[in-house]
């Protein structure tokens, strides 16, 4: 189903699903709906509030895009730059690998591999948007990347019966961390608890938070490459003053196992960013945190935003098992 247009634009995402999960539910213990952003057109919830972000550049007479990603964000912008007939320039760096890459020259994007990590990539990207006409595209930077994300929220207010008593999301730069605090707060849900899930190694969000300033990582160690953002947007630390922000930092190894029993149980592969959130269901995180006092017991119903992502395939999920010895 297609989403409604907005500011005279029909936008590129598409509403996506809102399920119950069966084997979710019973791991957790209560009902777990998943909110489908794998099945958007770019395969990861990006294409919300980078083709937004995109439209508004085009509009304004923007001749050639300019993206910086791990992965998705550039996945995102290079589908709404040929949906607008407009060329781009994708630059990822090496820990990407070749999966985006192909994905990207699939979509008629120029891709420049440059650095070891994204933060090396963003830097060559901005130096190639000085270029006239050039217009840069933040992966999760941006007001307009939190506005476009924000519609997730207002599609699960017209969805679900009930605002659910939390909801699990994955953080990487915190872009759509920065978009469901907006929506939560335009849907007037701003008092619904958010747990943050990243891996060790890519936990600048969590570091941020300990902090109580922006932390940069000193590399990026985490097989969960797009969740590699040394330092997190400053809007997220923001969101986390706004609303109650819980972090959770799970391991390599259990974001990956828990890929694989999301595959098993559910028939979907998403990437270890995506199973961070998923581990934090599957390892008994939130009972924790019951336990605590940090979140409400019992829980009526809890929302997981099943990011997605297009840097994934089984042979490439065999080769993380491998590299992390789980095989």
């Amino acid at each position: 189903m297609a989403a409604q247009p907005a500011g005279g634009q029909k936008p590129f995402h598409v509403v996506s699903p809102v399920l119950e999960s069966l084997s979710l539910s019973k791991a957790v213990g209560t009902k777990v709906f998943m909110k489908l952003e794998n099945v958007q057109p770019s395969g990861s919830f990006k294409i919300r509030g980078i083709g937004h972000l995109c439209q508004a550049e085009a509009k304004k007479g923007c001749r050639h895009f300019v993206c910086s990603s791990g992965g998705n964000a550039g996945v995102a912008a290079a589908y709404a730059a040929r949906e607008l007939g407009l060329p781009i320039t994708v630059v990822v760096p090496s820990s990407s690998g070749p999966t985006p890459v192909r994905r990207l020259e699939e979509l008629g994007a120029t891709v420049e591999v440059y650095g070891k990590v994204w933060d090396d990539a963003n830097r060559r990207a901005q130096e190639l948007a000085e270029a006239e006409g050039w217009v840069s595209i933040p992966p999760f930077d941006h007001p307009l990347v939190w506005e476009g994300h924000a519609s997730l929220v207002r599609e699960l207010k017209d969805s679900l019966e009930a605002k659910p008593d939390v909801m699990v999301v994955a953080v990487g730069g915190g872009g759509l961390l920065a978009g469901v605090v907006a929506g939560l707060q335009q849907v007037g849900w701003q008092d619904v608890p958010i747990v943050a899930a990243e891996t060790q190694g890519a936990h600048s969000f969590h570091e941020a938070l300990k902090a109580g300033r922006l932390v940069t990582l000193p590399d990026i160690t985490s097989v969960a490459t797009c969740l590699g953002a040394k330092t997190v947007a400053a809007r997220a630390l923001r969101c986390a003053q706004e609303c109650q922000v819980l972090s959770q930092v799970v391991e390599d190894a259990e974001a990956v196992r828990a890929v694989q029993q999301f595959l098993d149980e559910e028939r979907m592969l998403v990437e270890p960013a995506c199973g961070a959130a998923l581990a934090v269901l599957y390892s008994g995180r939130l009972r924790r945190l019951q336990g605590q006092g940090r979140l409400r017991a019992p829980l009526r119903s809890v929302l997981l935003v099943v990011c997605g992502g297009s840097n994934i395939h089984t042979a490439q999920l065999r080769a993380l098992k491998s590299q992390l010895g789980m095989e």
